[in-house]
């Protein structure tokens, strides 16, 4: 008894809040085969063997998250940076390099930057890759998509997505700039950060996201006409991001909001993720999976 009170706990720091996963980012892109040679080769992640397997689509895992890349003749571009985990950072760090004559002519690069690498999709999509263990217990995943905010507008994000949709919000500074942070799923963020360079128009780019109350956001946005899309009866989307004191828009991002009920929701438990490190030349029988370190191969 006297050891259980002399332990103290920060129980508010393992509160979830109301978005209870990040599930996918949506970029639509014109073509497969750059889409391939970035996402799969370049970054060593899996395209769902399940769904989207035509040309019309492309799925790619990301441990329990997921790039959805439909095809479309416009390509879209994310502002901002999506943060990559992976635990095979210096497999990656030696593929990158090989793709630099193959994507030729696109928009891609990339940059070595010691403890993460900074790469540009073949459109134009920053993506910055860090080691495993860079956020808590994440080894293969979606840490954080930062948007950069014009200046004065993350204290009302912050409050919209308090108030709206009763996420966890903590303002933080990103390179000296203001920045406020929302938790969307255990060791997921998404982060807005204020400055003073033009921010691009936006082109339709989402996340969808999971939510416990799945009702009462829907409720206050679609009594000020901000719903932009009854999906159907697990899913809503809406794009603008309002100030809840004024109304004014602050920023836009479009959201697929899903329920817990949604026929997908477990999905994300079990997506198939490959062993990148596998290949024919050097191939290693029971390899051919990823397995997180808690869940070794038999």
């Amino acid at each position: 008894m006297d050891k259980l009170r002399s332990m103290v706990f920060d129980r508010m720091a393992e509160d979830a809040g109301n978005i209870l996963s990040l599930e996918h980012c949506n970029i639509r892109i014109p073509e497969q085969r750059p889409a391939t040679l970035f996402f799969i080769e370049g970054l060593g992640l899996t395209r769902d063997p399940y769904m989207h397997v035509t040309d019309a689509n492309m799925w790619v895992n990301v441990g329990r998250n997921q790039f959805h890349l439909p095809t479309n003749v416009r390509p879209q571009v994310f502002r901002g940076e999506i943060g990559v985990v992976v635990p095979h950072f210096d497999l990656v760090r030696a593929r990158l390099p090989r793709l630099t004559e193959r994507l030729s002519g696109t928009r891609f690069s990339w940059h070595d930057e010691g403890d993460t690498l900074r790469a540009v999709c073949p459109w134009g999509n920053h993506v910055r890759i860090h080691k495993a263990g860079s956020f808590g217990r994440m080894v293969l995943g979606i840490p954080y998509v930062a948007f950069p905010v014009p200046m004065g507008a993350a204290e009302a994000i912050g409050r919209f997505y308090a108030e709206v949709l009763k996420a966890r919000v903590g303002h933080a500074r990103a390179g000296g700039a203001r920045a406020v942070e929302v938790r969307v799923g255990v060791e997921q963020v998404l982060r807005f950060v204020e400055t003073e360079v033009p921010i691009a128009p936006f082109d339709g780019h989402h996340v969808a996201i999971y939510v416990a109350d799945f009702s009462s956001p829907h409720h206050w946005l679609a009594q000020r006409g901000l719903v932009t899309e009854e999906s159907d009866a697990w899913q809503y989307r809406f794009d603008a991001i309002v100030d809840p004191a004024s109304g004014a828009q602050v920023f836009q991002l479009e959201h697929e909001v899903r329920s817990l009920s949604h026929p997908m929701y477990p999905r994300h438990l079990s997506l198939v993720n490959r062993n990148p490190e596998q290949s024919q030349g050097q191939y290693q029988p029971g390899r051919d999976a990823w397995y997180a370190p808690e869940a070794p191969p038999a």
